[in-house]
């Protein structure tokens, strides 16, 4: 139930107006939207990347806001702007837009000329604009669902718009990657594989920037750590499997277990094709009932696009425990884990 707020009362300000569109690279579900354009109705701007698992979990609440609060003159707006060269193909927005079931406008900031814009820094990042243009509140990251939902409503509200919102929260249903994490629970950050931002990297030896290498993994992993097996180039943004059966294990401490990843390079359309298969264990064994929604029981799955693959979905009580991937396809991709 969310509680019924006036501006006043929900404390909001005026960060000032709302920047331009016009550095959008293309637009999606909408021809080109403009701030003059948008004057007189209640904007939300969603930043967002489409490997971005924090992103994934709160796209189920600006759905329904979408769908709950178009009809009283809301106007989302989802502005996608790249963390990854592989998020940058409008082909493979496009996809995600669908499969993920967006009907909103979506601005493609492929060179990140909104983002600029709006001297934003983080994914996802909700931005609330009044009626008169002036961005009124913002936040950053997950959470506080409830208080953005009341922000639309009041800024509803005071825009007189028509409509009835008497407090009562619009119906949100998250399926599968979207649940929120276990939170209780979680212990593992966000990690990078890539030399740009990678950290806690344990295979003994030098470390060969874009060069192929072949890595062992240490004697034991401490919690966070990670480490590479087999034939692996370590690019700034990406680890790339150069022989069949080179693995990544991570010793890790959460429920759920995500993995960003592409097939070969060139090797793959935005909706599949020219797929590269792996085999995941969790303690030296296959995952069994805590498999995620892109594997099997066995451990078994595909990289049929670039996107995050939630790879272990633990039904039980969380512990330390050792991922492996074993990438059967040599030219496979990976770029960061991600937990929940």
């Amino acid at each position: 139930m969310t509680t019924h707020h006036s501006t006043a009362d929900l404390g909001l300000g005026n960060e000032g107006h709302m920047p331009s569109l016009a550095g959008a690279t293309a637009w999606l579900n909408s021809p080109p939207l403009t701030t003059e354009s948008l004057r007189g109705r209640v904007v939300v701007v969603d930043f967002w990347t489409l490997t971005c698992i924090n992103w994934l979990r709160t796209l189920p609440y600006v759905r329904a806001w979408a769908k709950e609060y178009e009809p009283d003159g809301l106007v989302v707006i989802g502005v996608h702007t790249p963390e990854f060269g592989i998020e940058t193909d409008v082909d493979r927005v496009r996809h995600t837009t669908e499969a993920m079931g967006i009907e909103y406008p979506v601005a493609v900031d492929s060179d990140y000329g909104v983002w600029q814009a709006f001297a934003n820094h983080y994914w996802p990042a909700l931005y609330f604009i009044d009626a008169q243009g002036r961005i009124r509140q913002h936040h950053f990251g997950e959470g506080e669902y409830e208080r953005s939902e009341q922000i639309i409503q009041a800024l509803l509200d005071e825009a007189g718009a028509p409509g009835s919102r008497d407090g009562r929260a619009a119906p949100v249903e998250p399926r599968g990657i979207e649940i929120a994490a276990d939170w209780d629970h979680l212990q593992s950050p966000e990690s990078y594989v890539g030399y740009e931002r990678g950290e806690r990297f344990a295979s003994p030896g030098e470390v060969a920037y874009d060069e192929r290498r072949a890595y062992a993994l240490p004697s034991r992993l401490r919690r966070n750590e990670w480490a590479l097996e087999g034939d692996w180039t370590i690019g700034r943004e990406r680890v790339t499997a150069e022989a069949a059966g080179a693995k990544i294990v991570y010793r890790f401490h959460a429920r759920d277990v995500h993995l960003i990843l592409a097939p070969p390079a060139g090797g793959a359309s935005p909706a599949g094709g020219g797929a590269a298969r792996f085999r995941v264990r969790l303690d030296g064994a296959a995952p069994g009932d805590a498999h995620g929604l892109d594997v099997d029981a066995d451990g078994r799955g595909a990289i049929t696009e670039a996107r995050l693959y939630q790879l272990i979905r633990q039904p039980g009580p969380v512990a330390d425990r050792t991922f492996e991937i074993e990438l059967l396809d040599a030219g496979a991709q990976a770029f960061a884990f991600t937990f929940g």
